[in-house]
């Protein structure tokens, strides 16, 4: 989440804290957890306290399950309203 904050490439950021584009990609998808070292990286790179960065990770990871009943519950929304501007297309169509 910082990086997309900042608007900074996955391949940008990866370069700045030396480590490889997928490593960092398996990183931000969860499938792997960054090494203390690699915590500091980060810290200094955005000037933010790794203890910040900690936090907010912890809160994002207890929130999850309401955050993906949150995200199916948009993205059910999404679908709803692309089906009803494919309804309203059709109906224009047979005008």
């Amino acid at each position: 989440m910082l990086r997309a904050y900042h608007h900074i490439p996955q391949k940008e950021l990866a370069e700045k804290l030396g480590i490889s584009n997928s490593h960092l990609s398996e990183i931000e998808n969860g499938k792997k957890t960054p090494s203390l070292e690699l915590l500091d990286r980060y810290s200094d790179f955005f000037k933010i306290p790794a203890s910040s960065i900690l936090l907010f990770s912890e809160n994002i990871n207890a929130d999850k399950t309401k955050l993906d009943k949150i995200r199916e519950s948009v993205a059910n929304k999404i679908l709803k309203i692309l089906e009803w501007v494919g309804d309203c297309n059709e109906f224009e169509k047979v005008k």
